[in-house]
């Protein structure tokens, strides 16, 4: 149980406005954080039960700038693979110990930033070495997994992402249509596992507000940054983000 006072509105609202200027302008890499910070106010389980109408009213109004902007084929892959992730997470989310993927997804994250600022270094001009499809599926597996568990699946799709040689809206874009669909398959699962109340209803409609206020800055902030800067800070919220998985999982 948690009470919607000031406390709550300190923490959750600024949390919530973060997860909106992810998703809408940088690729929604650091989104889940959210819940980590929403999760000091209320309890873990229903602090992904309160995040996820809020993620996906994130979607619904980001969705618009960005449409048809996408990487086709990227998202097809990691949609195909995010399917299957969702379901399996679902499937083990009593079971399961997420915290061995939050390392594992973690450990990849940062690896992959470093390989690629290796063979950055070792050209003037930006490399891109481009993973296979299969690679996509995995990462769509990956991320269908950890966005069930703990709305984490940023990560697994930037690596396959930042393999390909996109545009900043071509990426952006593809984040906003893949997780728009991973988190529509995520909503009954959460239902059925009693991760929506009445409470979590009441703190949706009092954070809708903030969560329409972060993706209008998300999307504004995606046009006015350039893309060098843009993929810039890309690799820092993925560093960030590997590095606080790793750090979630062993702590």
């Amino acid at each position: 149980m948690f009470t919607l006072d000031w406390m709550f509105f300190l923490i959750a609202g600024p949390a919530v406005i973060f997860a909106g200027i992810s998703k809408g302008g940088f690729g929604s890499g650091a989104a889940f954080a959210s819940a980590s910070v929403l999760a000091l106010v209320v309890e873990p389980g229903l602090a992904l039960g309160v995040m996820l109408p809020l993620l996906m009213l994130i979607d619904v109004a980001t969705l618009g700038p960005y449409w048809r902007k996408w990487d086709g084929e990227g998202a097809l892959l990691l949609i195909l693979g995010g399917l299957p992730g969702v379901a399996l997470g679902a499937a083990l989310y009593t079971i399961a110990e997420p915290d061995v993927f939050r390392v594992l997804i973690g450990v990849i994250s940062v690896a992959f930033v470093v390989w690629q600022l290796f063979f950055a270094r070792r050209s003037a001009v930006r490399t891109k070495r481009q993973l296979p499809r299969w690679a996509g599926a995995l990462a769509g597996l990956f991320a269908g997994f950890t966005s069930f568990v703990s709305h984490a699946g940023g990560p697994p799709a930037a690596v396959y992402l930042l393999s390909k040689p996109l545009t900043k809206t071509q990426y952006q874009a593809t984040t906003v249509l893949v997780f728009w669909v991973v988190n529509i398959a995520k909503f009954i699962p959460y239902a059925f596992l009693g991760m929506f109340t009445l409470q979590t209803g009441l703190a949706n409609l009092a954070l809708a507000p903030f969560a329409l206020l972060g993706a209008w800055l998300g999307v504004r902030a995606h046009r006015l940054v350039p893309d060098r800067l843009f993929f810039a800070l890309t690799y820092v919220l993925l560093s960030l983000t590997g590095l606080k998985l790793i750090w979630d999982g062993l702590t």
